[in-house]
């Protein structure tokens, strides 16, 4: 029965038994979910819709039940079938989507299907949020999944599918919306023996000939003498005091490919959720054409897992670092040694693969914290009566830490007065995702959005949140919208130059720092249209627009090892050229989209660009684990690490609450409003970064402590009254007397 029914687009013929009705928590919120009632309740977006229990002379057959649907006559990637789902989904709660879809037509064989709500806000605003995706095929029913949450009072919700290009039918067999069954929580990962420290690696300072290792590909190994003795410094910080490397090398010759090298099988070797460093020394042999990667790789089960990278450009021996974390059980693991062109001798002595003992660090971290971010304060009482001055009692208590920790949030989330109160209790500093992005303010040429932006910079004001800008401008060519690429160099220029004068006339004053051009070391589009000379003259006229803002570089990549373009070597380069050319940069940038950090790696990293003598922020730090107690320690280290480190000046998370993040798996809060693991360590972390103090006044009127920077509340015990006090330290590292007049 092919084209049983056809609707036009934009007919609805919708039932409304269920119209206005707010769904249990089992029961799906889409009605008419598998067609059993024809087309009812459903509609083409700008297509049409028909309905088949077969097609393609029977080669298609629904998967389950009778029926399937097919959006068709699609003219835009847009089009696709939809449903009206106002005031059946809540606001505030959490919905899981499950479709089963598959393409037809067009010679298209594989496509992108996604599921995507168009959402209008009482004030008119649109919203259009993905909510799941698949790749779909012409050959098979796929099933797609997602999750998504409202967090404003929407006028109007229509749910559809879009996706592959004009002229493919996208088919439907089931939509299914309900509301998401809770994620049960994390059990703390059995680290029950743990060898932290102990190398996993077979034969390491090759004592027996290459036995342990082979050969990945037709290259040949054998052994060398003349490698360094000691530790790479990174490993040594982890380790301690260790025995000193043996002085032979791997010495891999004969490569016909850049893959080629020495291999292990370590599968039974590694832990699940244990972080494990990667440390090496590397060298490649003469004949090489310019600087070539080496890379640390691990296969897992097949795929890809980078362990570790280092651009070698000379015959010394480099340092090669990294980390990495397995999360499911995989049936077998290798790790080889890659990267330099065919015919390049690669040579590799003393590789370390083992557990990091986090807990050891985080020990000497404390202290080290206690060191860089406290000072003396000394409180000098006027007022007190001198006879009775060793009975006053004190107790002084710090109300909030002034070290700037911020996160990224978005225009949807500030009409979620749950996401509001936990980020204005929480945090003292904000960044935009998407809102101040040339891209959202300026989509079409002259079409001007900056309601987004002032909504939410309205909101940090009345909060006394200080705000960073990001970005001006964004490097990498896919992140620039179709009109700016149209134009010819002069209109470009042009462009440029509005864009600047609109951004900081608009907002001069408003936001402390700026992101000038995002990520230089990853993209180049303006600099391959405009010439070498315009990023430092973006950030020279950024200067004399807005003057009191401190403008950052910004990139990725650099803190964790596994990047060469990115290194803090390169980044340091970067940053001197521009200065060279005499861009104004205030602010050094480290995004901190990191996986499995070890901390060692991340100082090392801190310690080379902090002798630029520039501020150093980790501008959009997110971790990623499966386990939210391993996600809470990667939370820790960077925390820890950025706390402990004086070339920090302050930390931004980009985001915190489920659902609302770039990255799976990174929340600290779940979507309906939950604290997890992660969230949790990072209170506990917060409330360990306040001073509290108690004692008695002494006979010169004075009561002692060290503590950190911020505003304390102290309180005055004596025998006739009690006084209570605030009080505000400034940042600095010698003693300071703050007088509390009583």
């Amino acid at each position: 029965m092919e084209n049983l029914q056809k609707i036009n687009a934009g007919n609805h013929s919708e039932k409304t038994t269920n119209k206005g009705c707010v769904s249990s928590e089992d029961e799906s919120i889409i009605i008419n979910p598998q067609f059993d009632d024809g087309l009812n309740n459903w509609s083409g977006r700008g297509c049409k819709i028909a309905l088949h229990d077969s097609m393609a002379d029977g080669k298609i057959l629904p998967k389950s039940g009778k029926f399937f649907a097919s959006a068709t006559e699609r003219t835009q990637s847009w089009n696709g079938i939809q449903q009206e789902i106002t005031g059946r989904v809540q606001r505030k709660l959490a919905y899981e989507v499950t479709a089963v879809v598959r393409i037809f037509g067009n010679n298209v064989t594989t496509s992108d299907v996604r599921a995507t709500l168009w959402v209008q806000v009482p004030d008119l605003r649109e919203q259009y949020i993905g909510i799941a995706n698949v790749q779909a095929t012409d050959k098979d029913w796929v099933q797609m999944q997602g999750k998504f949450l409202l967090n404003g009072s929407p006028s109007k919700v229509v749910v559809y599918l879009e996706g592959p290009p004009p002229g493919t039918d996208i088919l439907v067999n089931t939509l299914i919306i309900k509301h998401a069954a809770k994620t049960p929580p994390s059990t703390p990962p059995d680290c029950e023996g743990a060898a932290f420290g102990v190398n996993i690696i077979e034969n390491s300072n090759m004592a027996n000939g290459t036995n342990g290792w082979f050969a990945l590909g037709n290259c040949t190994l054998s052994v060398g003498t003349g490698s360094p003795r000691i530790i790479p410094p990174m490993a040594r910080d982890s380790l301690g005091p260790h025995e000193s490397l043996s002085g032979r090398y791997i010495l891999v010759t004969n490569r016909s490919q850049t893959w080629m090298g020495p291999a292990q099988m370590i599968t039974e070797k590694l832990k699940l959720f244990l972080t494990y460093q990667v440390s090496a020394w590397v060298r490649i042999g003469s004949g090489s054409n310019g600087p070539q990667n080496v890379n640390v790789a691990l296969s897992v089960d097949n795929q890809w897992v980078n362990g570790g990278q280092v651009e070698v450009a000379d015959d010394r021996w480099h340092e090669i670092g990294g980390s990495l974390r397995i999360e499911k059980q995989p049936s077998k693991v290798m790790v080889y040694i890659q990267g330099p062109a065919s015919g390049v001798d690669l040579m590799v002595a003393g590789l370390q693969i083992f557990a990091v003992d986090r807990q050891a660090r985080f020990k000497y971290l404390r202290r080290q914290t206690d060191k860089i971010r406290k000072r003396d304060i000394i409180l000098k009482f006027s007022g007190l009566d001198s006879i009775g001055n060793l009975g006053t009692l004190v107790r002084v208590r710090q109300i909030q830490n002034d070290f700037p920790i911020g996160s990224c949030i978005s225009r949807s989330n500030i009409d979620n007065e749950d996401f509001v109160d936990f980020f204005v209790k929480h945090f003292n500093w904000a960044v935009f995702g998407n809102e101040l992005k040339w891209y959202w303010t300026e989509p079409q040429q002259g079409n001007l959005n900056y309601k987004d932006a002032d909504d939410m910079l309205d909101l940090c004001q009345k909060n006394k949140i200080d705000t960073r800008g990001h970005c001006i401008f964004w490097e990498v060519d896919g992140t620039v919208q179709q009109w700016i690429k149209s134009l010819n160099k002069t209109d470009l220029m042009k462009a440029v130059q509005n864009r600047l004068n609109g951004l900081l006339a608009r907002y001069k004053g408003k936001f402390k720092h700026y992101d000038v051009n995002n990520e230089m070391l990853h993209g180049s589009f303006y600099q391959d249209r405009l010439g070498k000379d315009i990023r430092a003259n973006m950030f020279k006229t950024a200067h004399q627009l807005d003057p009191s803002a401190t403008l950052f570089v910004n990139d990725y990549h650099v803190e964790d090892g596994c990047d060469t373009r990115s290194s803090p070597e390169k980044y340091m380069q970067h940053i001197l050229d521009l200065q060279g050319q005499g861009a104004p940069i205030g602010g050094i940038g480290i995004q901190g989209h990191i996986d499995s950090p070890v901390g060692p790696i991340v100082c090392s990293a801190l310690d080379k660009l902090g002798t630029l003598g520039i501020p150093i922020w980790f501008t959009e730090l997110d971790v990623s684990s499966t386990n939210e107690y391993v996600r809470a320690d990667d939370l820790e280290v960077m925390l820890r690490e950025a706390l402990a480190h004086p070339a920090i000046d302050g930390v931004m998370l980009w985001g915190f609450w489920e659902l609302f993040m770039s990255r799976e798996n990174s929340h600290l809060v779940n979507a309906e409003g939950e604290l997890n693991e992660a969230g949790k360590r990072y209170l506990a972390l917060k409330q360990e970064w306040l001073s509290h103090s108690h004692g008695y006044v002494d006979d010169q009127g004075l009561f002692a402590f060290r503590g950190f920077s911020g505003t304390y509340n102290v309180e005055v015990v004596t025998l006739a009254k009690k006084v209570s006090k605030t009080f505000v330290v400034d940042k600095g590292d010698s003693s300071v007397v703050v007088t509390i007049d009583l």
